[in-house]
């Protein structure tokens, strides 16, 4: 591969002519890199069609139109509130150009000038006005107005001619590029190359094709999978063990458990214990539905682990779920599981960094505190990480460290699209539950107004009565924690009025010890009511808990509803879903509340989630590893990801190494899209 082909895209910004510090800055800053290429990638949003030139007298209000025309005459504002106006005509008719807030005569707009103004056009009276021209270009310069104007994602400071001078300097530095793409795609699609591609989109001479975008949408997928792809296949080629056992001890657990397995269970132990006997390195991602059993496959992989000799490690993301864990390994292990957080310290926590590194202890639960240097482990057979928080690929490739050959399992609660299956979670192998564990029963989801606030806590007061126990969530405002726990605190100074101490409180800013003993009482049924923020989303087990009442739940997105509804539903007894509503909903808002009503499926639901929200939103902060978007939507390209998914395994089952025509020329695509680089780094590992 020529390295110094791509040379000039990889130039900071400042390299080209007109772009001091100060412009390159504020270019930076809108488009989110310091190089040539990052503007060239960076897409417009829309485009401006400056292409109609009538004449005055046959031009028409409401539409963007460019006019060549003479100024006739100014006649300046007599009071500021209104606009200084500038005659025009062109021998068919006259207008009037509109400026607000202007008290001299405007620039290049001398009498007797010919030039080209460019805006929308309204009707004023009987005479055609433009308000603030958009575009204002003497005629005899009349090839520096562009007939199609992208619109670009700008920043304060930095204005479109500055971005459109600085565009068309990088086109003309895109180098002859070989093809990545199979010819055949090519011809079917009706593709453009990929320098024609960017040039359509970035200055085009005419509304771009669709298929322009398409073709930029697709080189950023192609090189997401080609990456995945690789580093797939080295996961599969990476020397591990095979951890074999007797059985024994997972018979024990099952035992313990008192339930048989579902049929989609066992098939995903099957793929996990394959995975495990396998001489090579395991990855495999575990997701579920709500309540589909992921933690029970946990134990009983890490128990295999265990018959094999070796040791396992369950990581979490927060302590209280962590602590949910070993809970449940100590109820269902016959072997001792150890725990270690950043609360445990002094004796219990250097006995058992010992026991870890002599090996007398087979099992442990933690959250990241396991992966920190001063832990070390006597021979660490299998890490399971329960992914609430969502590694980046190269984080989850570098958990299993700890171990010389460690065998990876990543759990995750919330069913993930298959798109972003594809994407994040694209270099692993899947394994899915479906279905929910014997004894579990639908739950009841219903809508209801604030409004109707009073009557539903009478309902509330009934369950009670009832022996129910009562989940009542607050609403989320992501701008501020602050203002969060004002809303949980309020609802149970109210809800403490009618009920007294009955009413428990929960949320993320109370000490760890309050917020525990406060889930341990109403575990235990000293409360009956327990006022919570979203701390109750995940890794909370209380099968007696039938009631979830959700406030403000339109501020909630659809998979994290399903999450706070699957807090009940855990136990023998008919269980209720309340979501109560601002008055006045959107229809988008009532749509998702809707869906949520009708359905329990986690994957339609986060499915839809996807769509509503996009990947960004969804998946939080930018992952390393991540795919990082800019000239793809997952959503909009999602039939290009998956045929971009088998491209990459096709190309690379008839050139693993990339050394044929077409596979140099991927390569280069890898480079171009930053994953040249990651792909080094992940195969490293």
């Amino acid at each position: 591969m020529d390295h110094d082909t791509l040379v000039p895209l990889f130039a900071p910004l400042t390299t080209l002519a007109g772009v001091g510090a100060q412009v390159a800055a504020l270019l930076t800053r809108a488009i989110g890199g310091e190089r040539v290429l990052d503007l060239l990638f960076h897409l417009p949003d829309s485009y401006i069609d400056r292409r109609d030139r009538p004449r005055i007298r046959d031009a028409r209000p409401g539409g963007i139109a460019t006019l060549e025309v003479e100024i006739i005459r100014h006649e300046a504002p007599a009071t500021p509130r209104q606009p200084w106006r500038v005659i025009v005509g062109d021998g068919s008719g006259f207008a009037e150009l509109a400026f607000f807030n202007c008290a001299r005569q405007p620039a290049r707009l001398p009498m007797g000038a010919r030039v080209l103004v460019s805006g929308r056009l309204e009707g004023f009276g009987n005479r055609l006005s433009m308000a603030h021209p958009d575009q204002i270009v003497p005629v005899e310069r009349a090839e520096t107005l562009p007939p199609i104007e992208p619109v670009w994602p700008l920043t304060a400071g930095l204005f479109p001619w500055q971005v459109r001078r600085a565009m068309a300097q990088a086109l003309k530095r895109l180098p002859a590029l070989p093809e990545w793409h199979d010819p055949a795609l090519l011809r079917r699609e009706k593709w453009p190359g990929f320098a024609a591609a960017l040039a359509a989109v970035q200055a085009p001479e005419a509304i771009p094709d669709p298929p322009a975008r398409a073709r930029l949408a697709y080189d950023e997928l192609l090189a997401g999978q080609v990456m995945l792809a690789l580093v797939r296949r080295r996961t599969r080629t990476r020397l591990g063990r095979a951890l074999v056992g007797s059985g024994s001890l997972r018979s024990r657990a099952l035992a313990a458990f008192g339930h048989a397995l579902t049929a989609s269970q066992t098939a995903a132990l099957a793929e996990i214990d394959a995975d495990l006997a396998a001489p090579r390195r395991m990855l495999r991602l575990l997701q579920g539905d709500v309540g589909a059993g992921k933690t029970l496959l946990a134990v009983l992989a890490m128990l295999r682990a265990v018959e094999a000799g070796a040791q396992a490690a369950l990581m979490a993301p927060t302590e209280l779920l962590a602590k949910q864990h070993h809970a449940t390994l100590a109820r269902l292990s016959p072997v001792p599981a150890a725990l270690l957080t950043g609360s445990v310290k002094g004796r219990v926590r250097a006995r058992t960094l010992r026991g870890l590194a002599a090996g007398d202890i087979p099992l442990v639960v933690g959250t990241h505190a396991l992966f920190q240097e001063a832990v070390a482990y006597h021979d660490l057979g299998l890490a399971v990480i329960d992914e609430q928080h969502r590694f980046g690929v190269a984080e989850r490739l570098m958990l299993g460290e700890k171990g010389e050959r460690t065998d990876l399992l990543v759990m995750t609660a919330t069913p993930i699209p298959r798109t972003l299956l594809l994407t994040q979670w694209g270099e692993m192998e899947v394994s899915r539950l479906t279905g929910r564990p014997a004894g579990r029963q639908p739950i009841r989801t219903t809508l209801h107004s604030m409004a109707t606030l009073p009557e539903l806590i009478d309902a509330v007061a009934r369950a009670i009565d009832g022996d129910a126990r009562v989940f009542w969530v607050c609403p989320l405002v992501a701008e501020s924690e602050t203002t969060d726990l004002a809303a949980a605190e309020a609802r149970w100074t109210a809800l403490r009025e009618r009920f007294g101490p009955a009413v428990g409180l929960a949320h993320g800013r109370q000490e760890a010890a309050l917020r525990d003993a406060a889930l341990a009482d109403f575990a235990a049924g000293r409360s009956r009511i327990l006022v919570a923020t979203t701390v109750v989303e995940v890794g909370i087990d209380i099968p007696e808990a039938s009631v979830m009442v959700i406030e403000h739940a339109e501020r909630f997105g659809l998979a994290q509803l399903h999450q706070l509804r699957g807090r009940v539903g855990r136990g023998a007894a008919a269980s209720y879903c309340l979501l109560l509503h601002a008055d006045g909903l959107t229809e988008a808002a009532r749509r998702r509340l809707t869906l949520l009503r009708d359905t329990e499926d986690g994957f339609a639901i986060a499915d839809e989630d996807f769509r509503l929200r996009g990947p960004g939103e969804l998946m939080g902060t930018r992952q390393s590893g991540g795919p990082g978007f800019r000239l793809a939507d997952p959503v909009e390209h999602e039939k290009l990801l998956h045929v971009a998914s088998r491209d990459a395994a096709v190309l690379l089952d008839r050139d693993p190494g990339l050394t044929g025509d077409r596979g140099r020329a991927v390569r280069m695509l890898l480079r171009l899209f930053d994953r040249a680089r990651a792909a080094r780094t992940l195969l490293a590992g």
